[in-house]
Order: C-alpha cells, then sequence, then structure tokens
C-alpha cells in the first residue's frame, strides 16, 4: 500500500510516499481503508519537531523510532475484522483519531475498542476526518470549564481547526460568543455563528473594557497575564494551545490576587462518547468541520507545508480514497 513516511527529523520534504506492506489486524482489530485524513498541528510538530523537541521524547532521537507514518484524523471504511470483533462489521464507515498515528496511509489497523465511531449515512469522508483534533479539543475545554447558556465566551484563534468548533459549540451551548482572529478572517467566524468578531491586529480584547465568564485561547498567544483583565474574578481561562499557562496561571492569580479565576490547560479526553456527540451535531447542521484546503496524498509535503505556516482556516483534509469500496 502507498503511505506517507518519515525517516528523519526536518521541513516538509523528509515526508515521502513509499510502498509499505499492508497492514493485517490482530484478533481484536480492524482495518481501515482510510478515505480522508488531516494535517493538524501533531503532525508537523512530530515531524519538525518544533522547540521544545517534545518529538524526540515521543518518537526517539536522533530519527524517529517508533512512528513513521504521521496522520492523527482519519475516515474510512471498515475492509477487514479480527475474530474476535464484535462492535463492527466489514463495509461500516467509521472515523476517529489515534495518538499512535498512521492515518496518512491508504490502509491501517486499530483496536475495535480504541477510537473508532460510526459516520452518519449524511455525513461525508472528509467532514468526519476533520471533527475529531479541533472537535473534541474544544468540546473537553469548554465542558471543563462548566460552559452554560448565557455566558459571555471568548475564543482567541477563532478560525483555527480548535476555535473553528470551539466557537460553534459554546454557540451550541447557548454562550454570547466573541471570535478573535486576523482581519482575512472576520467573515468566517461571523459566519460560524459568534456574535462579535475582534480583530486582533487592530483592537486588544484585554483593554476594550469587555469582560467575559471564559477565555478559551486555542494557539497559545495570549497569556495568562493579558486575559486575566478581561475575566470574571471566578471566570475561567482555558490554555487550549502549545503554551504553558496552565502550569503556571493558577500561581499567577494568587500570587497577584487575580480573585478565584480557573486555569483549565490539559491533554484533551474525548473517546467515542464525544465522537458520536459530533458526528450527530455536524448530521443535523449544528456543527461545521471548517475545510480550508484539500491534498492528494502524492502532495503530502505541500500539506504540511501550508499547515505549519499557521495560517489556515480550520482543517487541511488529505484525500486518500475518496469513495473507498
Amino acid at each position: 500500500m502507498k503511505a506517507a513516511v518519515y525517516r528523519k527529523y526536518g521541513p516538509p520534504e523528509v515526508v515521502r510516499i513509499e510502498e509499505v506492506e499492508k497492514p493485517v489486524p490482530a484478533d481484536d482489530e480492524v482495518r481501515v481503508r482510510i478515505a480522508a485524513s488531516t494535517v493538524c498541528s501533531a503532525d508537523w510538530r512530530l515531524r519538525k519537531p518544533e522547540p521544545p523537541p517534545v518529538g524526540w521524547l515521543m518518537n526517539g532521537f536522533p530519527r524517529p523510532k517508533k512512528i513513521h507514518i504521521l496522520g492523527m484524523e482519519f475516515a474510512g471504511t471498515i475492509d477487514s475484522i479480527g475474530k474476535d470483533v464484535t462492535r463492527f462489521e466489514v463495509g461500516d464507515r467509521v472515523f476517529g483519531a489515534t495518538r499512535t498515528f498512521g492515518a496518512h496511509a491508504e490502509y491501517m489497523r486499530l483496536p475495535q475498542d480504541r477510537g473508532p465511531a460510526r459516520i452518519p449515512d449524511s455525513v461525508r469522508f472528509e467532514e468526519a476526518a476533520a471533527i475529531p483534533f479541533g472537535g473534541i479539543s474544544a468540546l473537553h475545554f469548554l465542558k471543563k470549564a462548566g460552559i452554560r447558556a448565557g455566558q459571555h465566551v471568548l475564543i482567541y484563534g477563532a478560525s483555527g481547526s480548535v476555535g473553528t468548533a470551539a466557537v460553534q459549540l459554546a454557540k451550541h451551548f447557548g454562550a454570547h460568543v466573541t471570535g478573535v482572529c486576523s482581519t482575512a478572517n472576520l467573515d468566517l467566524v461571523k459566519s460560524l455563528g459568534a456574535d462579535e468578531v475582534i480583530d486582533y491586529t487592530k483592537d486588544d480584547f484585554s483593554k476594550a473594557g469587555r469582560i467575559y465568564d471564559i477565555i478559551q485561547d486555542t494557539v497559545g498567544k495570549t497569556h495568562f497575564a493579558r486575559s486575566v483583565r478581561a475575566l470574571k474574578r471566578d471566570g475561567v481561562y482555558i490554555d487550549a494551545g502549545p503554551g504553558l499557562s496552565h502550569l503556571f496561571g493558577g500561581l499567577w492569580a494568587r500570587v497577584t490576587g487575580a480573585g478565584k479565576v480557573k486555569v483549565v490547560g490539559e491533554v484533551a479526553q474525548g473517546g467515542v462518547p464525544a465522537l458520536d456527540f459530533l458526528a450527530e451535531l455536524v448530521a443535523e447542521g449544528e456543527f461545521r468541520p471548517v475545510i480550508d484546503r484539500r491534498y492528494p496524498l502524492a502532495d503530502i509535503a505541500e500539506a504540511h507545508r501550508y499547515a505549519e505556516a499557521g495560517h489556515k482556516k480550520g482543517n487541511v483534509v488529505i484525500n486518500i480514497a475518496p469513495n473507498p469500496a
């Protein structure tokens, strides 16, 4: 089968298409013929890896030793099952995310009880593949923050994969939503339901005099010390980006007397229930996974380059087998 393989760290060009052995599912595993995947921040950070070199800790040094095929998100059709599999049948349309990567290939295998969820009939493979990373992250943190109807919520980085999901989910839960993004993305964020949109290239939300119940930083660029000025004294600051505010924000609040501000930041947890919930919202038209660009598997290096540049709107989708048998 064809797969996008990287055998050393570096720029997008280190990812190349190779012929590799098709995986054989174990007794409790399913094999999925991949229709679509994405290039998300976890992919290019593990490929690079950017400082701090988290990729070295996860995948070895001086070259990748465990993971050679990237791709966290997937959508496709089950084409083979192990003898102990009871949850799925051949032909089921499934999607999900896996921390062991491997979705930038024509086939992948995974345990039946870890990850796959069924795709509603009305949801396309591209849409399903673009749900997990942003959708689960946004859902996990908003629930952790205790979001409820009537609250004022600010989403910083509202045009990325997590941000576009967070805007829509916060609206679904009945919040008044303010999105922060660049000039080029104002219309997109408005179209997702944001009640107000702030252009960060022109205005600083922390100096506007507005106070929020929840501020979610999806890109790790607001900094807790700045954001706390716009938070209620019992508000919640969510650091859903690659920053370290969740480690130091609580201490800073205590030292500076910032009240009872709660700081949330950790690895998002989801699983099949969260995937089912999000997929149903997509099927019902309540949530739209935003797709910026689409690339064939052969152009995977270019997809990495675009995603890594940091200007994508929503998700970058890789079409592998758009209509798998």
